[in-house]
């Protein structure tokens, strides 16, 4: 590919404003990241370190150690000789975060559903408005980031930091997959799932809490499977 070739296919990458010392790296990781998680970096596509800190007018340190971080998260990999890639999807990976979040997330909201505080289901019910409006609205980014928050809200309300952070963890691993996912008949789908759980927790129906739960993250795992085999070039090992 020509260097013209190269630098066009990161037009997707915002330089970055001059700021003050320090965050640099942290602000080129956040850059990197959102393009592997919204495919504007394709798994399997090969990474230019050079066209990237051009593009983002960086030297190649903070680039360097976005890249290595990103290797650590599984979303990039770094050849020796070869140079670095974007990962392809491991539906190994995938079924093992999943596995981790079902199991806590089901646990969290059979406990919420037993005992919860005063604020708990009234921010659930504004995020499901919000929600709602972005189905509407056909705001598929807009629903991704209120389909996250629904979830830190039940985190948060069960108060247990190490639970929170292996579902944050797990979660990381499967945003690639939400992405791919977040279809208008999906986001649909979620939100009727979401509203399930809240009418549980609302109950006070701890069982089928777990149930409304585990059926949703089930679905994920389920329509996967199903774009999977429809788009192979995306995963590693089919």
């Amino acid at each position: 590919m020509s260097e013209v070739a190269v630098k066009a296919s990161y037009v997707f990458l915002a330089p970055l404003a001059p700021a003050g010392r320090g965050g640099t790296t942290e602000r080129v990781l956040a850059a990197l990241r959102e393009a592997i998680i919204s495919f504007e970096l394709a798994p399997g596509e090969d990474i230019d370190k050079l066209a990237i800190c051009e593009r983002l007018g960086v030297s190649r340190f903070p680039v360097s150690e976005a890249l290595a971080r990103l290797q650590a998260e599984g979303l990039v990999e770094i050849l020796p000789q070869r140079g670095t890639r974007v990962s392809r999807i491991r539906l190994a990976d995938v079924r093992q975060s999943m596995f981790i979040r079902r199991a806590l997330e089901a646990q969290a909201v059979r406990s919420l559903a037993l005992d919860h505080d005063d604020k708990l289901l009234p921010a659930l019910e504004r995020n499901l408005r919000y929600q709602q409006a972005a189905v509407e609205a056909a705001d598929r980014r807009g629903f991704h980031l209120l389909d996250l928050e629904f979830h830190l809200i039940l985190l948060d309300a069960l108060g247990f930091a190490r639970v929170k952070s292996a579902v944050e963890a797990a979660r990381a691993n499967l945003d690639r997959v939400r992405r791919l996912l977040a279809t208008p008949r999906r986001n649909t789908h979620t939100l009727a799932e979401h509203q399930a759980i809240l009418a549980a927790l609302r109950a006070g129906d701890a069982e089928a809490a777990v149930q409304a739960m585990e059926a949703h993250l089930d679905a994920v795992i389920t329509e996967l499977v199903v774009l999977a085999a429809q788009n192979p070039a995306l995963f590693e090992d089919l």
